[in-house]
């Protein structure tokens, strides 16, 4: 790959640079880590986390960055808090952190993103894949498919399957939930479906019967209920479409691969999803699952594990292409980076929006608390909606 061969040069420069002490070498690479612990984040951000430092110490292990950089982690607490987001980063770049993960929302990344834009500190979101976020800066990087990426291999699945029409759920609480919905909405009717109407809802919102009343009442009724809402709202959602026994299908974004989600049982059985990988027989994905498991006794059961050790593997492949650890230059050697490798799938960042061109997989939950793959597609970038 074209990734790996200037990468192995790079990290052979960059070797041969701490070995000669030179003035650009530092004994350690610090990484801060915005690791929201609870609250709305936290389904998402603690097994991202736990997925990052797992990779971070095998790293470590073979001597560091490229095995000549030692990486130190601070990590803060967020609490889902977007004010708490800028504080802990402030602390962290005080504390000399030279490449900050953020959330995993575009919302407490953009709010990061702002203060680490001064001096130019590469930022990367553990999962946030709203395409807007990259927008406050050169500096702003995802890591898994966005949204308008998703969202439009799930609109070509849906309209190979002879679904024609559309009902879109969403919130303009969050990016998220916004924009997921309305990258559907847009890629749908570009293929020659209908988006029939739209409900809006606030997160965090408990009852959900009245969207649910104007859905079951609509004449015609929708092929199809798309919504990028997150826990506990789908859920709650969920719960009351089934329990007015309405019975369309429904499909959403990748907040669904939680296991949370997968265990609601027969209400949830069919429902689709988008996500960014799943754990095929002899997969670098499925090899990552066996040793996190070998090493923590944990079953990793979403793509937030695996996405966040691609995260340390893309650090390590920028830090390696820039043969420095100066941030606008790690910044700009990301930024390059096309067809790297990847656990969960493969990577390009080069001529892209900073929102990482990747495989995107379509899911489909059973009833019995799992999951079965159903596609994987790369969305074309011709013709993705733009934000």
């Amino acid at each position: 790959m074209k990734t790996s061969i200037m990468a192995l040069a790079a990290a052979g420069a960059l070797a041969g640079a701490l070995a000669a002490g030179a003035a650009v070498a530092q004994e350690e690479y610090v990484v801060g880590v915005m690791s929201a612990q609870s609250g709305y984040l936290a389904p998402y951000d603690m097994p991202a986390y736990a997925g990052f430092r797992f990779c971070v110490d095998e790293i470590n292990a073979k001597g560091g960055l490229n095995g000549a950089l030692p990486v130190r982690l601070i990590v803060k607490d967020t609490r889902s808090d977007i004010a708490e987001s800028v504080k802990v980063v402030q602390e962290m770049l005080d504390d000399g952190a030279q490449f900050i993960v953020s959330s995993a929302d575009a919302d407490p990344t953009i709010a990061a993103a702002q203060i680490t834009a001064a001096d130019g500190v590469p930022t990367m979101t553990f999962a946030g894949t709203a395409p807007v976020l990259t927008q406050v800066g050169p500096h702003v990087f995802g890591s898994y498919p966005a949204d308008n990426q998703q969202a439009a291999v799930l609109a070509d699945y849906a309209h190979a399957e002879g679904l024609r029409s559309v009902w879109l759920v969403k919130s303009p609480d969050s990016a998220y939930t916004l924009g997921g919905p309305e990258y559907f909405g847009e890629a749908f009717e570009a293929l020659g479906g209908a988006v029939l109407g739209t409900s809006l809802y606030s997160l965090n919102q408990p009852d959900f019967s009245a969207i649910v009343t104007t859905i079951k009442a609509a004449d015609p009724q929708p092929d199809v209920i798309v919504t990028w809402a997150w826990e506990p709202d789908f859920p709650a959602f969920i719960k009351a479409l089934r329990g007015a026994g309405v019975e369309t299908k429904v499909m959403g974004g990748d907040v669904l691969d939680t296991p949370t989600v997968r265990g609601l049982g027969p209400v949830v059985d069919g429902v689709v999803h988008t996500s960014g990988g799943f754990p095929q027989e002899g997969s670098a994905y499925a090899d990552f699952i066996d040793r996190f498991e070998a090493a923590t006794g944990v079953v990793p059961d979403n793509n937030y594990y695996v996405n966040g050790c691609d995260i340390a593997g893309m650090i390590e492949q920028a830090v390696a292409a820039a043969g420095s650890t100066d941030p606008q230059a790690v910044t700009a050697a990301m930024a390059e980076i096309e067809d790297g490798e990847g656990v969960m799938s493969d990577f390009t960042f080069k001529g892209t929006d900073r929102m990482p061109l990747r495989e995107v997989v379509v899911a489909r939950i059973t009833g019995d608390g799992g999951k079965e793959f159903v596609k994987r597609a790369m969305a074309d970038p011709a013709t993705l909606p733009q934000p």
